[in-house]
C-alpha cells in the first residue's frame, strides 16, 4: 500500500467517478480552525450546542478553581454545514476524507451516526479515534513511509442519511483489477438470508463490479464496500486502500496478498460470511467505550502498562500478606 493509493481513496476523489452508483453526498472544505478544534485534547465543549458554556473544576494544591469554558464558534462554516444538511433532507451521515466516526456512536443519545446539526457532528468527531487517525496519521502503514507526504486538503463529507440494514453490507477485495474476495461486513452477526441467498448475492456483486467499477478506479488494488438493497440492487458505499490499514474482516491480509492462498472456483471470488449463531461475536467497536488503558492491559499491546499493573498487584499482595502476618501474631 502506497501513499498515492491512500490519496486516491478519499471520497472527493472517487465520488465524481461513481456518483450514479452511490449515496448522494456534499463535500465541504474543513477550515484550519475547525481542524485545530477537533484535535484539541482539552475539555469536550461542543460548539453550536444549546449550552455554549461549561463549568469545569481545576484542582490546585490549595483550592478548587471554577472556570467557564466558552465553546468555540465557527459562524461561516456552521452556515455552510446547515445549508448542506438541508439540501440532503435534514439528516446526514458525516465523515472525513476517509473515515466515519463508527467508533463513537455510543456517545450519541440515539447511539446512531445520524446528524442533524454541526454540534451532532462535532460530538462524534471529537470522540472518535478513527477521525483522529485521519487527521494525524493518514499514511500509517504505507510501504513508502520515507517518501514525502502528499498534501491533504481535509474535508467534511456529508452523505444523505439512509437506513442501511447491516446484513446487506459487504466488503470486496480487488487485486490487479480482479475481484478476489467478498466478506460479510457485519461479521459479528448471523444473517440467515445470506446463507439462503449466497449465490444470488455473490453474482449481484460480481455483476456490479464488472459493469460499474472494474478498470474505472484509479488503482488496480483496492477494497470497496457495497450495499445490496431489498430489491437486489447493489450500491457503492466506500472505497478503501488495499492494505492492513483496512479491516480484512473474515479474511487475513496474508491470504489476500499471497497468490493462490484464497480458494477460488473458476475465477469466482471467495465469499465468506458468518454461517451460524454459534460464531456470533461482540462488535469490535465496543472496545472504544472503555478507557484505552484497560484495552491495552487486556490485549497485552502495551508491555509497560502490563508491567506497571503487575508491580501494583505485587505490592498490593505484599501489603495484604503483611497484614495477615500481623493479625496471626496478635492471635
Amino acid at each position: 500500500m502506497k501513499k498515492e493509493q491512500v490519496v486516491n481513496c478519499q471520497l472527493s476523489v472517487w465520488y465524481p467517478i461513481f456518483k450514479k452508483h452511490t449515496i448522494k453526498s456534499l463535500i465541504l472544505p474543513l477550515p484550519q480552525n475547525v481542524i485545530d478544534y477537533l484535535l484539541d485534547d482539552g475539555t469536550l465543549v461542543v460548539s453550536g450546542s444549546d449550552h455554549n458554556t461549561q463549568q469545569t473544576h481545576t484542582n490546585n494544591s490549595d483550592s478548587d478553581v471554577e472556570e467557564d469554558v466558552q465553546a468555540p464558534e465557527f459562524p461561516e462554516f456552521t452556515s455552510k454545514v446547515l445549508e448542506a444538511i438541508n439540501v440532503l433532507g435534514g439528516r446526514v451521515f458525516p465523515k472525513l476524507n476517509w473515515s466515519a466516526p463508527q467508533d463513537a456512536n455510543w456517545i450519541a443519545l440515539n447511539s446512531s451516526l445520524e446528524c442533524q446539526s454541526l454540534s451532532d457532528i462535532f460530538l462524534l468527531f471529537k470522540s472518535s479515534d478513527f477521525i483522529t487517525h485521519d487527521l494525524t496519521q493518514p499514511f500509517h502503514l504505507c510501504s513508502d513511509e520515507d517518501s514525502p507526504n502528499p498534501p491533504i486538503n481535509y474535508e467534511l463529507v456529508l452523505r444523505k442519511w439512509s437506513e442501511l440494514i447491516p446484513g446487506g453490507e459487504f466488503r470486496c477485495f480487488v487485486k490487479e483489477n480482479k475481484l478476489i474476495a467478498i466478506s460479510q461486513r457485519d461479521y459479528t452477526q448471523y444473517y440467515q438470508h445470506i446463507l439462503k441467498q449466497e449465490q444470488h448475492i455473490s453474482q449481484a456483486i460480481q455483476a456490479f463490479f464488472s459493469q460499474h467499477v472494474q478498470y474505472k478506479f484509479l488503482d488496480e488494488d483496492f477494497v470497496f464496500d457495497v450495499y445490496r438493497d431489498s430489491q437486489g440492487r447493489v450500491w457503492l458505499i466506500d472505497i478503501n486502500p488495499f492494505g492492513e490499514v483496512t479491516d480484512s474482516l473474515l479474511f487475513t491480509w496474508d491470504e489476500l496478498t499471497s497468490s493462490g492462498e484464497i480458494s477460488q472456483q473458476q475465477g469466482v471470488p471467495a465469499f465468506r460470511y458468518t454461517t451460524s449463531e454459534v460464531t456470533v461475536q461482540p462488535s469490535p467497536c465496543l472496545s472504544y467505550r472503555i478507557p484505552r488503558d484497560f484495552v491495552d492491559l487486556s490485549t497485552g499491546e502495551d508491555a509497560y502498562k502490563l508491567m506497571d499493573f503487575l508491580k501494583l498487584l505485587l505490592c498490593s499482595n505484599d501489603r495484604g500478606q503483611a497484614k495477615m502476618e500481623m493479625y496471626e501474631l496478635r492471635l
